[in-house]
């Protein structure tokens, strides 16, 4: 019988997962492996080789790991479930003028049902990935709070996780910097690990291009958004573009403009294929409606609150005022942001504490 019970521990292959799991066996808890399969990328049509997490060279890494510490291993097909719902709304995102956000969207609602429904199969009691964050409760609730490595810290991409999910999940890397794991997986024997690059593509685009990727995956795109008009705010147009889902709130490169001065992506308009132009500065907004949120410190905000709201994962965050109103969540930022993007993540922070997240619906001026 082991010390702490049974635990499900996510194994990519790579360096984080396979300390966590190691570190939680010499813990006292009775380890099961699992890596997820959720992705061929030769049936994407991309000419690079297959690399990541679910790459067959780190599937028979995390095997061998495991088959090395005693741990019992298994593989997890969720291709189907991974395909239906994150990649196709990775496609409607970007037909829609928005950025999306698969990783966060992966976590919520691919990754972790299915490692909780495969630990009630397996009677395991927790499950555990090699994410840098940390998890408590409080006042009868479950909160994420940031890693204490600031610098690979992960809660942002947690903010959709339930309570459910939540109540069952360790994060054993959470109190420990980068260099502390590399240091142990050096004491374990794998250099390689250590040496080996990290990935920080989306699994499914591993090449990078997702423009190519859109148009792999939907017959006919560039005739049905190629030729649309770039225009300024006041609607002067100032040349022709590649179609809308090429481009990004805030994107200067690569738009092959030339009108004396650098140009940003201002506005997407799928409706009517046009891109919006504008200056740096015409980026800049002091406030935000969110949507689909998910909180995790409080069941609901009943009043306003301060907090810090990140809008992409290496956002630093920003002061602001944030109040709920149904399921939407209005944020007002002390400073000015730039490129606040529809589609991506804004997560609410008190102090190291994720007050919860969801997604970025329009962005706005104040009067």
């Amino acid at each position: 019988m082991s010390k702490h019970g049974r635990i499900l521990v996510a194994m990519s292959g790579g360096l984080d997962s396979t300390v966590a799991a190691v570190m939680l066996r010499e813990e006292g808890y009775e380890v099961v492996g699992v890596t997820m399969k959720t992705w061929d990328y030769a049936s994407s049509g991309g000419s690079k080789k297959e690399t990541g997490c679910c790459s067959l060279d780190s599937i028979n890494d995390a095997r061998s790991i495991a088959v090395k510490h005693g741990i019992h291993h298994m593989i997890l097909d969720i291709r189907d479930e991974f395909g239906d719902f994150v990649i196709d709304n990775f496609v409607e995102e970007y037909l829609a003028g928005r950025t999306p956000n698969p990783c966060v969207l992966c976590n919520t609602h691919i990754k972790w049902e299915a490692l909780l429904k495969r630990a009630n199969q397996l009677d395991c009691e927790f499950m555990a990935t090699g994410h840098y964050a940390q998890v408590r409760e409080e006042n009868n609730r479950f909160v994420v709070s940031k890693g204490l490595d600031e610098h690979k810290d992960q809660s942002y991409v947690l903010w959709g996780l339930t309570q459910k999910s939540l109540e069952r999940t360790r994060f054993p890397l959470g109190k420990f910097h980068k260099t502390a794991i590399r240091q142990m997986a050096l004491d374990m024997g794998y250099e390689a690990l250590v040496q080996k690059s990290e990935s920080y593509e989306i699994c499914f685009v591993p090449d990078n291009d997702y423009r190519g990727f859109l148009k792999r995956r939907v017959n006919g795109l560039e005739e049905k958004v190629e030729g649309g008009n770039f225009v300024d705010k006041a609607g002067k147009i100032l040349g022709k573009h590649h179609g809308y889902p090429f481009y990004t709130i805030g994107q200067r490169k690569g738009l092959e403009i030339a009108v004396g001065e650098p140009l940003y992506v201002l506005e997407i308009k799928p409706e009517s294929n046009t891109v919006v132009l504008g200056k740096e500065e015409e980026l800049n907004r002091k406030g935000m409606w969110v949507r689909g949120l998910n909180l995790g410190k409080y069941a609901q905000l009943n009043q306003s609150l301060e907090a810090v709201t990140k809008i992409r994962y290496k956002n630093a965050g920003t002061h602001s005022i944030i109040s709920q109103e149904g399921n939407r969540m209005k944020v007002i930022f002390n400073d000015d942001v730039k490129g606040i993007a529809p589609g991506q993540s804004a997560v609410f922070y008190e102090g190291d504490d994720v007050i919860g997240g969801g997604w970025i619906e329009q962005s706005f001026e104040l009067n």
